[in-house]
């Protein structure tokens, strides 16, 4: 099913009583989700990725915009008129029902002649069950079960009615990191099984590039950039979207660009054809460094982190924004002493300009 947002707006009134400004948490989202694909909403918390999320399902109310499923507008329908399913952060199970019981709770509340016998009922929960591996479980209860388990519960209980979009709000959350992998993994086969349009809301940007097809990076309520998860990182379009994507995140210098050459300082780094003379804002991607002793960038190490296959090496330089710059290389070559003093080329590539005030990015060949 194909989703179809045009342009969004949802404005909470102020609640402050000295100020009450109107907060806007969504503003002019108008984006396309193609059928059978999942789709990351990612961003910081408060940037209003939830409550684009609410506003598909139906639990809100857009100030503005209209919103499609397929060709039909779905803007004026309540939730349980969409065809769509919901799983949250807390999974928010029936403690006192088995997984059987919970996952066939949507079902018992079908009427007229969507109602379905015992079993049909049973049918379709088995099916759910089958689809993300839990048919072993279906007697247990809520609290017998860990929480990867407990969020598959959640996940059939979506899936039972088969929805005609499946919107997953951070619900990774509460897991721990190897759940979070083993699950988040899950999801995407479930997804591909199913080819149902999903829509998955995360804060974590490797949860959202690893699993998406594409993703929407949001900030303040706005749509920074859309496309597929490697191209964002690739050819971000601002400072905010180089920032937020990339662990550890991208270092970010001030440099000068005079007669096409960036300089960082006094190091002439790069020819950047095409842009102006001026000051810039320098993005570096940590894995950008190459490290050589006769390299262009002159830094000063502070400390080298061993993390096996890879190494980190934390400089200061004073063209510097970033508290602590890091360059990412591979551990075999800082297996001996490093001097004070390193020295970097660069992967072009992974070399961003942006402009000192507006933040947005500058192109060079």
């Amino acid at each position: 099913m194909k989703v179809v947002l045009e342009h969004l707006t949802k404005v909470f009134p102020g609640r402050e009583k000295k100020n009450p400004k109107d907060v806007v948490a969504v503003s002019d989202f108008h984006f396309v989700i193609p059928d059978g694909k999942l789709v990351g909403l990612l961003g910081p918390s408060g940037c209003g990725k939830s409550t684009a999320l609410n506003l598909i399902s139906g639990l809100e109310v857009p100030t503005e915009g209209r919103i499609f499923f397929g060709d039909d507008d779905v803007t004026d329908l309540p939730p349980e008129h969409r065809g769509v399913g919901l799983v949250f952060q807390n999974y928010a199970l029936y403690p006192h029902l088995t997984v059987r019981q919970n996952i066939r709770f949507p079902l018992e509340n079908l009427k007229g002649d969507a109602k379905l016998s015992k079993e049909e009922m049973e049918d379709k929960v088995l099916e759910a069950a089958k689809v993300v591996q839990i048919e072993g479980l279906l007697d247990r209860k809520p609290a017998e079960m860990s929480g990867g388990q407990q969020q598959r519960v959640a996940i059939a209980r979506a899936l039972v009615k088969k929805p005609k979009v499946l919107l997953l709000d951070e619900p990774l959350s509460n897991l721990d990191a190897r759940l979070r992998l083993q699950t988040r993994e899950e999801i995407r086969r479930i997804q591909c099984e199913t080819g149902i349009t999903t829509i998955f809301v995360t804060h974590d940007q490797e949860e959202a590039m690893s699993i998406s097809d594409s993703i929407v990076v949001m900030k303040e309520g706005k749509v920074q950039q859309v496309g597929a998860p490697q191209e964002v990182y690739d050819s971000p379009a601002n400072l905010f979207v180089a920032k937020f994507l990339g662990n550890p995140q991208i270092n970010v210098f001030e440099g000068t660009v005079t007669k096409e050459r960036l300089y960082i300082g006094d190091d002439d780094l790069l020819e950047v054809k095409g842009v102006p003379d001026g000051k810039v804002l320098v993005g570096i991607r940590p894995e950008a460094f190459i490290w050589n002793r006769e390299g262009a960038f002159c830094c000063d190490k502070k400390s080298v982190e061993v993390m096996g296959r890879d190494s980190s090496i934390v400089f200061g330089h004073a063209g510097a924004v970033t508290t602590q710059p890091r360059a990412i290389i591979d551990s075999e070559l800082v297996s001996e002493k490093m001097e004070d003093q390193v020295r970097f080329d660069l992967r072009p590539k992974k070399v961003f300009l942006f402009h000192p005030e507006t933040e947005e990015r500058i192109s060079f060949s």
